[in-house]
């Protein structure tokens, strides 16, 4: 039986959450896990008024997030690795926790970045992981 049967990472578009999903795929090959590949934000609210009903629909669709998702699942794929994207709003730590709850993860792979100095009182997406996570925290150095 494997380690880690399920992965969780989390990943914004930033270059420490690509090293993060970089070692998450790692791992899970090297497991033969699942990985789970988990993106959330914050809604920002969009007035549509004014707006032709045609373009309507398009405001606010958060395709940037989406595609920053497709992109480190296709990567993920490449590698051999499945992969089940999840896609949510709201605060990411908060995501990525009620991912691993919900997959029911053996480790969560998040990188260092905000881990130290202020960022780390006010609390940082890794931080907040690592006191609220269901499973293994694995925190990868990124910076």
């Amino acid at each position: 039986m494997a380690m880690f049967q399920s992965v969780v990472v989390g990943t914004d578009g930033s270059d420490t959450a690509a090293e993060a999903v970089r070692s998450a795929i790692d791992l899970a090959k090297l497991c033969g896990a699942t990985l789970h590949i988990v993106t959330a934000y914050k809604p920002r609210p969009v007035r549509a008024a004014g707006l032709p009903d045609e373009f309507r629909d398009k405001v606010g669709s958060g395709s940037g997030p989406e595609a920053v998702l497709e992109e480190e699942c296709a990567r993920a794929r490449a590698a051999g690795v499945a992969v089940h994207p999840h896609t949510g709003t709201g605060d990411p730590s908060e995501a990525i926790v009620r991912v691993a709850e919900q997959e029911k993860a053996d480790v969560i792979v998040v990188g260092n970045k905000g881990m130290a100095g202020v960022r780390r009182v006010l609390g940082s997406v890794p931080n907040s992981v690592a006191h609220q996570a269901p499973c293994s925290v694995l925190i990868v150095q990124t910076t």
